[in-house]
Formats: C-alpha cells, sequence, structure tokens
C-alpha cells in the first residue's frame, strides 16, 4: 500500500483483506501501521456482522462516527482494529477520538476484497476531500490487486506460492480548481514529474508542459472535463527534466458546483512501471507476427488483424481500412453488421463495405499525418463518426510501411476502458507489423488489386431511379485466391418507360477477364439504348465476343422490362434464369429458352419468353457463385434462393438483397446480385403514333392527326405550339431522310412529348445563330423555342428527334394507382 496517499488523507491504520471464494471469509493481506498499537482481526466472516462485511455486502463504502465504532465494538463478532489505548473493552464510550472507513475492493461482479482504514490519533475525522480521495485510491488498489493476481496465475508450479498483496506503488494526491487552473499536490508527485518544490508554483500548466504529445489530448480532457462526478482512468507518459521517459497512472474524479458545472478535480498520480508489458503481451505479438507470414492477400491480413488482436484486447469492435488517396478503403469490420456500426457509416455503404474520405474524420487524419498511435478514453470529444466506433475508448492505429501511412486500424469498446502504460507500446509494434504486411501482399497480388480496381471501376456506382420501380444491386468480389472474376450487372433506361435488367459472367478469374466483361457491359449498353430487342442486344453482343478473337465466353441474362404494363421480354445466353417472388410469397423459377454463352459461335440463336409481372413482384437476376460451389450443387442452391426470397419482406428490397449475400463466407467466386421490386406506375403515359406518308402535303396530315390527337386529350392552350413544333420536325425529317418516318405523341402528367422517327443515323445539326439571308436553320431554334427541351437519340438504323412541351394544370383522366408495398395491388 502506498503509505504517502494514506498519510494525506488522514489515515493512522490501514488493512487490505482479500476475498476467499472457498472458505466465505475475507483475510488479512496486509496492514500499514503509522500510529502503531492497533488490533486486528485475522479475518472476517462475509456473513458476519463487522464493517467489512458490511461493507462488502452492501457494495459500497461505509464510514463509520465514533457512536457507530462504539456499537460495533460491544456488539461485532470481531474487534475493530482501534488503538488499545484509546478503547476499552469494558467502556466502549472511550472511543470518541477513532473514526473507520471500510471501502470494497472490486464491484458486485467480482468481489476482491476490502480496503479498512482508521483515522490518525488526534485527528478530526476524515473529511469529504479525504473520503474522495480514498475511495478512488480503494478503487485503484482494485485494479492493482486484480493485475497481481493475473500475474500469480501465470507463475510456474517452482514459483513460491502468491500472497496477496497490493502493489508497491509510488504516488500522490492532487486538487484541481479549474476556475483558475491552480493545483494543490504531493511533494511525490512533483518527484514523479521530476520538478523541484521550490520551482513549482501551483500552475497547472506546469505539468502538462512534461506530458508526452501523443498523450497531451487525452490528459487535456482532465483538465478540461466534459463529464461530471465521474471516475476517469488514465494512463500517460511524462519527459523528465534528465530527459527519462515513464509512465503515470492518473486515477480521479470530477466535482460539480451548486451551478452543475464542473468546479474541481480530485484525484491520484503513481508510477505504473510495475504495469509494464508481460510475457503475454510479447506472446501476442509473435502470434501475430507468424499469422501475418502466412498471409497472402489484404483480405487476409486485415482477418488476421482481427482474429489476432480483438480477442486479447477484448474490443467490441474493429476496423481495417487501406489509404487510397484521401480516402479509406475499408477491408475488413468485425462484427460485420451494419447495424453495429455508426449511422453516418452506414450511409455510405457500398458492396461489401463503406467507403470513407479522410477530410470527414479530421481527428483520424491528423493520426495519419503524425504517424502515432492515438489512445482516446471515454469522455473524450470526437467527430460522430470516430466516437460511436468506441465510446468508451478508441484507439486509432495508423499503418506505417517504407516511411507512408498505408492504412488505419481502428479498434473501439463500447464499456469504459482503461489503457494501461503497456497498450501503446504493444498497438505500437502491432500496427508497424500490419503495415508491412500490407505492402508485402500488394507486391504479391499487383495484378489482383489492378483487376479489383478495374472490376470496380467499370460497375455502377449508383442505379437509375426508375418509374414504377425500384432497383437495388450487391456485388461481392472472391475471398480466396488472387485473382477476380468478370460478374458484371446492369440497370439500362430505355425509352417508352422501359427498363433492361442485365447481369453476366466471364469465364475465369484475372484481369483479362475484367477487362472483357467492362466491354461487354460498355456493349450491350449501347446496342440497348439503341433501342434493339432483346434477342437482338443479345446477337451483337455474342458476335462482338466472338470478334474480339479471345477465348474467354460470357454467360449473360437480360429481361426488357415494360415497367407501364408490367411485361417482361428475357433472353438467356448460357446464365441462370431470374427468379420471381410474387406478392403471396410464393417464388417461382420460369422457364426461359436459353441459347449458348456469348463468344461460342457467331450464328448462334437466342430465342426471347414472355413474362408477366404483377405490382408487387421481385424479380432476381444472380451469378452462379452465390448458388453454386465445390460443395454446393447447382439445384440447392437455388433451392435455398427461393427459399430465402420467400421469407423476405419486399417493402424494403436492399435488406433482401442484404439476406441473399450474407453468410456466403469463404468465396472461390465472385456474387452478383440485381433485384428489382415492380410497383406499377402511378400515372400511365397515354400514346399515339402516325405513320408520315412521303406526299406533298405530308406535313398537313401530320398536323391534322395531331390536333385530332390533342383534342380527344383536352390539350387546348398548348396546341398551336405543339402543332408548330410537329410541322417543324415532319418537314425536317422528310425533307433530309430517306425510308419510314414516324411522329409519336406521348401524355404523361403535365408534359406533351412529339417524338418523329427516321431512317437516317445522322443527328440534327443545333444551330447556335442564324444569319437572315440564309434559307435554312430556323426550323430547330423555333422547336427550342416552343418545347421545355429537345434532343436526339439512336435508334437501331436511325435516330429519333424528340421534344417535351409543358402543359398547364388540367383535369387528369382517373388512373390506377401503384403498388404500395405492404399492400394489396390495384384490380
Amino acid at each position: 500500500m502506498d503509505g504517502q496517499i494514506l498519510a494525506t488523507c488522514g489515515v493512522g491504520f490501514a488493512a487490505v483483506y482479500v476475498w476467499e471464494e472457498g472458505s466465505r471469509e475475507l483475510r488479512l493481506a496486509e496492514v500499514v501501521d503509522a500510529d502503531g498499537g492497533h488490533r486486528t482481526a485475522p479475518a472476517y466472516a462475509f456473513t458476519g456482522r463487522s464493517p467489512v462485511a458490511d461493507a462488502c455486502r452492501a457494495g459500497r463504502p461505509l464510514w463509520l462516527t465514533s457512536e457507530d465504532v462504539a456499537r460495533y465494538g460491544s456488539q461485532g463478532d470481531v474487534p475493530i482494529p482501534v488503538p488499545a489505548p484509546l478503547v476499552s473493552p469494558m467502556d466502549p464510550s472511550s472511543a470518541d477520538r477513532v473514526w473507520i472507513g471500510a471501502l470494497p475492493l472490486g464491484g458486485a461482479a467480482r468481489l476482491l476484497g476490502c480496503l479498512l482504514v482508521v483515522g490518525r490519533a488526534g485527528g478530526g475525522g476524515f473529511s469529504t476531500d479525504q473520503r474522495t480521495l480514498l475511495e478512488l485510491y480503494a478503487g485503484q488498489a482494485a485494479t492493482d490487486l486484480e493485475a497481481a493476481s493475473a500475474r500469480a496465475a501465470d507463475r510456474t508450479e517452482t514459483a513460491p506460492p502468491f500472497r496477496p498483496t497490493l502493489p508497491p506503488a509510488l504516488g500522490g494526491c492532487f486538487m484541481l480548481a479549474l476556475s483558475t487552473g491552480h493545483m494543490d499536490v504531493d511533494t511525490v508527485v512533483l518527484d514523479l514529474f521530476g520538478i523541484l518544490p521550490e520551482d513549482f508554483d501551483g500552475d497547472v500548466s506546469a505539468l502538462l508542459e512534461c506530458t508526452h504529445p501523443d498523450d497531451a489530448p487525452a490528459l487535456m480532457s482532465v483538465v478540461e472535463p466534459q463529464q461530471t462526478d465521474s471516475d476517469r482512468h488514465l494512463a500517460f507518459r511524462i519527459r523528465r527534466r534528465n530527459g527519462e521517459l515513464r509512465w503515470l497512472g492518473l486515477h480521479c474524479r470530477v466535482l460539480t458546483g451548486p451551478d452543475g458545472r464542473p468546479y474541481r478535480v480530485l484525484g491520484l498520480v503513481g508510477d505504473t512501471s510495475f504495469l509494464r508489458p508481460t510475457g503475454d503481451d510479447v506472446s501476442l505479438v509473435q502470434r501475430l507476427s507468424a499469422a501475418l507470414s502466412g498471409a497472402t492477400t489484404v483480405r487476409d491480413v486485415s482477418r488476421v488483424v482481427v482474429d489476432s488482436l480483438r480477442a486479447p484486447l477484448d474490443a467490441d469492435r474493429m476496423a481495417v481500412a487501406e489509404l487510397e488517396g484521401d480516402h479509406l478503403v475499408v477491408t475488413v469490420l468485425d462484427p460485420p453488421e451494419p447495424h453495429a456500426w455508426p449511422r453516418s457509416w452506414r450511409s455510405q455503404w457500398r458492396s461489401e463495405w463503406p467507403d470513407a474520405s479522410c477530410h470527414a474524420l479530421p481527428t483520424l487524419q491528423n493520426a495519419l499525418r503524425e504517424g502515432h498511435v492515438s489512445l482516446w478514453p471515454a469522455g473524450i470529444e470526437l467527430e460522430p463518426h470516430l466516437k460511436e466506433v468506441g465510446p468508451g475508448g478508441l484507439a486509432v492505429l495508423p499503418l506505417p510501411a517504407d516511411g507512408r501511412m498505408v492504412g488505419v486500424c481502428l479498434v473501439g469498446w463500447n464499456g469504459e476502458h482503461y489503457f494501461g502504460p503497456g497498450d501503446r507500446s504493444l498497438l505500437t509494434v502491432a500496427s508497424s507489423m500490419i503495415g508491412q504486411a500490407l505492402t508485402r501482399v500488394h507486391a504479391l497480388d499487383a495484378g489482383h488489386e489492378l483487376a479489383t480496381m478495374l472490376q470496380r471501376s467499370l460497375l455502377p456506382r449508383k442505379l437509375p431511379e426508375l418509374p414504377g420501380g425500384v432497383a437495388v444491386a450487391r456485388y461481392l468480389p472472391a475471398t480466396a485466391g488472387l485473382e477476380v472474376g468478370g460478374d458484371w450487372y446492369d440497370v439500362i433506361p430505355l425509352s417508352d418507360n422501359r427498363v433492361a435488367l442485365v447481369i453476366g459472367d466471364v469465364q475465369g478469374h484475372s484481369a483479362a477477364a475484367a477487362t472483357i466483361m467492362g466491354q461487354m457491359r460498355t456493349a450491350i449498353r449501347a446496342y440497348a439504348v439503341e433501342g434493339h430487342p432483346p434477342d437482338v442486344v443479345m446477337t451483337h453482343a455474342n458476335q462482338l465476343l466472338v470478334s474480339m478473337e479471345t477465348d474467354l465466353f460470357a454467360t449473360c441474362t437480360y429481361v426488357d422490362l415494360d415497367m407501364e404494363q408490367g411485361t417482361a421480354w428475357a433472353v438467356r445466353a448460357g446464365h441462370l434464369p431470374p427468379l420471381l417472388r410474387l406478392l403471396d410469397a410464393t417464388t417461382k423459377e420460369p422457364e426461359i429458352e436459353g441459347g449458348p454463352p456469348l463468344g461460342v459461335t457467331a450464328d448462334s440463336e437466342f430465342p426471347i419468353t414472355e413474362l408477366s409481372l404483377a405490382p408487387g413482384t421481385l424479380i432476381t437476376l444472380l451469378t452462379d457463385g452465390l448458388v453454386e460451389s465445390a460443395t454446393l450443387h447447382l439445384e440447392d442452391g437455388m433451392r435455398a434462393m427461393r427459399e430465402l426470397l420467400a421469407a423476405a419482406d419486399p417493402v424494403d428490397p436492399g435488406q433482401v438483397a442484404d439476406r441473399l449475400v450474407t453468410g456466403t463466407g469463404q468465396r472461390h467466386d465472385d456474387v452478383a446480385v440485381l433485384i428489382l421490386r415492380y410497383d406499377g406506375m402511378r400515372v400511365r403515359p397515354i400514346r399515339a403514333r402516325w405513320a408520315v406518308w412521303r406526299l406533298p402535303d405530308a406535313v398537313m396530315h401530320a398536323r391534322r392527326f395531331t390536333a385530332r390527337t390533342l383534342r380527344d386529350w383536352s390539350v387546348t392552350e398548348e396546341a398551336d405550339a405543339a402543332l408548330l413544333v410537329v410541322s417543324e420536325l415532319v418537314t425536317n425529317a422528310v425533307a433530309h431522310t430517306q425510308g419510314e418516318v414516324q411522329l409519336g405523341l406521348t401524355l404523361t402528367g403535365d408534359r406533351l412529348r412529339v417524338a418523329v422517327n427516321d431512317a437516317s443515323p445522322r443527328a440534327p445539326v443545333k444551330t447556335e445563330n442564324v444569319d437572315w439571308e440564309a434559307t435554312g436553320g430556323r426550323g430547330l431554334l423555333l422547336v427550342a423555342a416552343m418545347s421545355a427541351a429537345w434532343g436526339s437519340v439512336p435508334l437501331s438504323g436511325g435516330k429519333q428527334v424528340w421534344c417535351d412541351i409543358t402543359l398547364s394544370p388540367r383535369d387528369q383522366p382517373a388512373t390506377s394507382a401503384p403498388f404500395e408495398p405492404g399492400a394489396l395491388p390495384p384490380r
């Protein structure tokens, strides 16, 4: 026990009683008798009547006045340790100058013992400040006793029996006034900091100047506290005037004034050299080093870090991320569930893990810039992105390698975590080993990383918003092996409220497969936007892959869905068919006649299968990595997917996709899932078409058709503008193109679209200004003036020139409502 601290608190006698589970007794382990002449009992029964037993059963300190001491002296099971000259067994009232405190060591979860203190002879009893300091000392003593017990448990059988005593700690007390910064300290504290008493003016800044820069922020949280009436534990380093680096431990309590604000800090400062890293820490580093030597990928390194450190550190969550530019690419999270991480991280969740910008995390950015391990105890104000990772304590480990930072590791605790002096040394060594391992595996799998980056860059980062439906996708790369596959997906908005759903897989796992995947996705998108039907899109893509003269082939499923009618046309090229989940929770795998994979033969045919979707239907496209492996047959995998879909809630397609890919574990192939929930459109467009005859009066007939249609649709105010636009577009098509010309009118809500299709692929020239002597070019200027927007898109063998005219509010015809998740579909 620390005699200096006890003396400052007015203690003349102190004894430590240790709990023995088997005997149900608290046995005497250590005594400090400054006054001399005290009698003490060798043990107290836990169930008996004594200050020691009563305090342990209550789980809180017990302070006895003179009257209380007298009653215990006459009624207790064993004598109370008071000075023999002051108390007569025949006259308990002579105890008028004795004060006793019994302070439990440990909490209700694990009782370690009890600290029994007796006031100094001739003193006036324990003051409020002295009681607070003694309670802090009891808390620190419990920590020291537990550490000593843990070390004794690791001793060899030849070691002498363990005697449960407190480690010899050198320490003192302090009292800090927050309003002035004035500090009253023991000379022992000044000696720990290496400051002579005559050089100390009572200003706390003199002690802060000795603190190591890395630990200054944590110590400032004590000097400028945010929490009140709370105990704080902190280990920090100081640099003495002779250059010596020393670890000190701080245990303090922040007190509040009448206004409820912090006004004073009482605490203990002690030397914690006896808590240096043990053989367990060395063993931990050795095991981490051995495990990292066998890691071959970035994901392997990240998983080794979590497996090796989380349990020994008793951490609640860990994250490992690589640094790419100013972004952190997370490689592993443990636990992996999104709900276990801050809400701000979930908004950035893409594919498997979130990506985060360093600019949004200034504390982490500073740690990476300085390159030092940062330990943040509970109570320190951090940005929410980090504070929620470790509300009870957070360790930020920059990962250095070759003179630069290659990543970062975050370790967080939910409950309050005490950072010991050995923690920083252990984590610093671990961070250096992790950084070097990351650099090594990058050199091993540079081709794998290049292919992964290429593959991710070729996949859509965001799916489009669709009228009458919601589309979500999930993509997970393979976790086994160094190569990547060629899985891809796409959602392509087409004309007339149609959308194309595409999913595919290029044969093999290599950078070449990822390259072919990007070319196939781009080609299919281009053919689809041109307006080709699904079988023609697949035929063109097949011929393109054959012409590339590559040995790789690709499988693909293409679905063209009419969002107005719920009609879909599906084509398969050696790929899995889509799965449908109906509104009544039944699932089915439609029979879709398929063709061979793309790139096999140039003359392959791809038949079309028509599907009908009711509002509320989930259509799911997936790749074989999710349903087939060396240990999973394809039929069993498809059956499992159907069962998951049947049990899923279609209200949130994102959660459905998460359930499908959750639990894939070690993957030898990529996984891609594309889900669309078809809801039906709120306002269905009304369409009318007219085949323009190539006659001298073709424009007149087109205007008459437009006028009749607009009267039927009750469009009157904008009729003249629409007729002018029709005249100009039809005139240009007839005059400058050959072949068929079609006029289309579409009414959707408050928008009228006029579209003219022709057989010429040449887009119209947008004239910036027209000279008055020019003989042409004014038509498109009129079209632009009459419409809210206009443009042209390529079609199969031609183009479409369109313009939108905004209509004034009018009575809308009744239309069927869209599907609302959780409700029955409209009849």
